[in-house]
């Protein structure tokens, strides 16, 4: 699946408000092929679920679509969501179609 581009803004915009608030040793890269979670992830649980729930916040202010982004779908996933930038813009975008928003 292509992520919508929306989408991917929208997790941008997440990304810039993490980075103004974060250790410099967790600045997020506003790249598709940057990892968030797991080995080599800038992450730890509490900042992927405060990125989460920026991304949910926008989606729904952008699309008026409530998503649940770290529901149990996501995590019974064999390739998380939450791995990398551009798997996460995947996953949303499927979670807005399937909403009917785009």
């Amino acid at each position: 699946m292509s992520a919508n581009p929306k989408v991917i803004e929208l997790i941008y915009d997440s990304i810039d408000e993490h980075n103004e608030i974060a250790n410099t040793s967790k600045i997020l890269a506003k790249s598709l092929d940057t990892v968030l979670f797991g080995r080599d992830g800038n992450l730890d649980s509490l900042g992927l679920v405060s990125l989460i729930v920026a991304v949910e916040e926008r989606v729904k202010d952008e699309f008026g679509a409530d998503i649940s982004v770290a529901d149990d779908r996501a995590m019974s996933q064999t390739q998380s969501p939450f791995r990398t930038v551009g798997t996460l813009a995947d996953y949303v975008s499927e979670l807005v179609k399937e909403a009917g928003y785009v």
